[in-house]
This record gives structure tokens, C-alpha cells and sequence, in this order.
């Protein structure tokens, strides 16, 4: 997970969101808020709307080369997903900076899986609403689950590029850090689907192919056509958590201390 860049919508898009928005901020009652909040994306979230054709066009430019999920990064994104979910929050079922691309095998289990620091007691609270529960507001409190829109999710995770390709909490244990860590990766089970590992790990070869290529061919006198094509592969391939970390381990790890000693340029992709 990476920061997403931010982008604004058309500006007849954002007016017709908040218009979306308002009519369910107007329901009598928080359980009317849920209801509408549900039917009306239900029914707007399709294609031929113009406004969800704008925010799904402006979601794929958002995308790391290839539409892909903004939580694995592997599979084709092609779900509106909101960050903080509609049954919950009602107040966010239409607000642009709650939308990411999501793919199936992450939105199903994240679903309305959230939690919050309650307000009062600070304590990690699970805030989903059960079946037969009573259709109240959760818990005040700070989000646990890392925001890409919002934050930059590489400040509280790490990606181990040695063996596992596990994503991993960078802060210490009981600490609220690793708490949101923690949750995060275990909700969207970053680590358990044995197949994302082994994508971020080919990524990884690639990565490593393109630039030591790129050296070779700046050594031997390239074009600035074909360097420039290199570094575009690069920047838009898959995966692009594995290049942010190759980036920001190289100093801890010989084979990329040398080969971005060598190009350093390659920092700044």
C-alpha cells in the first residue's frame, strides 16, 4: 500500500456528489441515513451515470500503471470501495476522498470491518455491526485502519524484501502504530493469500532487472528514448509498494546499495 495521489473531480461531478450526499445527511434518522445510504449507491454506482463514470475514470488515473487494487496491488481493480464503510458512516457514502479502486478479494473481507480508538477509554474498539445488532452510530473514536487517501500507509508499514515479502507493523508492539499496522494487514489479509507474497516477490526480480538494464544501457551510451523508456516501466509497473521500499531499504541491503549508488537518479522515480 502507497499513498494514493490526489485528484480532483470534474467540477459538475463533485456537485452532483454532494447533492447525493445531502439528500441522505437529510434523512429523519441515523437508520434512515444507513438505508438511503445503501439504495442510492446502489443505484447510482453503475455504469452510464455520468458522475460515477467521472469518479471511475478519475480512480483508474489514480491506479499505478495498470488498474489495480489500492490495498494489494495485485489483482484488477474494478470496485468503488469505500475506506469508511456506507453501513457505518452514512455521512461518507458520497464524499470523493472516501472512494479508492478496490478488488473483490480485498473489499469482500474488509467489507464493514472497522475500528476505532474509543474517544473515551483510547482502547482498540471493532465497531462492525453484527447481524440482529441494533442499526445505532459506532464509537466515536480515531480510525485504526490506514486511510491511503489521507495518510501515507508506508509511514506505519514495512515490506520485508529479504524472504518473506511479508508486510510488516515499522513501529514497536503496543504502540498505537502498530496497533493500525497490525489490523490493517490482518483485515485485508496482505500476508495470509499466499499468492500476493509471491507477486510482490517477482516484482521485486523485475524491479531489479529494469535498473540494472538501465545501467548497462546508460553505460554503454543509450538513447535518452530508451532510458526514458526504462524509467517509465518502472514507474508504472505493478506492485509499486515493492519499488517505494527498494527505495527506501537500499542503504540496508548490499545488492541495492550498489546498484542505486550506481543510478542514483532511480531515487527520485
Amino acid at each position: 500500500m502507497i499513498r494514493w495521489p490526489d485528484r480532483t473531480l470534474p467540477r459538475q461531478a463533485q456537485k452532483q456528489l454532494e447533492q447525493y450526499q445531502r439528500a441522505i445527511d437529510g434523512a429523519a434518522d441515523y437508520q434512515e441515513r444507513v438505508e438511503r445510504a445503501k439504495t442510492d449507491f446502489d443505484r447510482y454506482n453503475c455504469k452510464g451515470n455520468k458522475t460515477f463514470d467521472a469518479i471511475k475514470y478519475a480512480l483508474t488515473k489514480m491506479c499505478s500503471g495498470a488498474q489495480r487494487c489500492a490495498y494489494c496491488e495485485d489483482s484488477a481493480a474494478d470496485e468503488v470501495e469505500h475506506i469508511k464503510p456506507k453501513n457505518l458512516y452514512p455521512e461518507a457514502a458520497f464524499v470523493w476522498l472516501n472512494y479508492v479502486y478496490a478488488c473483490g478479494p480485498c473489499n469482500g473481507p474488509k467489507n464493514n470491518h472497522y475500528a476505532v480508538f474509543d474517544q473515551s477509554t483510547g482502547q482498540l474498539v471493532d465497531v462492525r455491526r453484527k447481524r440482529n445488532d441494533p442499526i445505532a452510530p459506532p464509537r466515536a473514536g480515531a480510525p485504526v485502519f490506514i486511510d491511503p487517501r489521507a495518510e501515507d500507509p508506508c509511514v506505519l508499514l514495512s515490506l520485508e524484501l529479504r524472504s518473506t515479502f511479508f508486510f510488516v507493523p515499522r513501529h514497536k508492539p503496543d504502540t498505537i502504530e502498530y496497533e493500525r499496522a497490525y489490523y490493517t494487514i490482518k483485515t485485508l489479509r496482505l500476508n495470509s493469500r499466499d499468492y500476493l507474497p509471491k507477486a510482490r516477490r517477482e516484482a521485486f526480480k523485475d524491479y531489479l532487472a529494469q535498473l540494472k538494464q538501465y545501467r548497462a544501457d546508460r553505460d554503454q551510451g543509450a538513447s535518452l528514448v530508451k532510458l526514458r523508456s526504462i524509467e517509465k516501466h518502472i514507474r508504472g509497473r505493478g506492485h509499486p509498494t515493492v519499488w517505494s521500499e527498494m527505495k527506501r531499504q537500499h542503504d540496508v541491503i548490499p545488492s541495492l546499495r550498489k546498484l542505486f549508488r550506481d543510478v542514483p537518479e532511480a531515487l527520485s522515480w
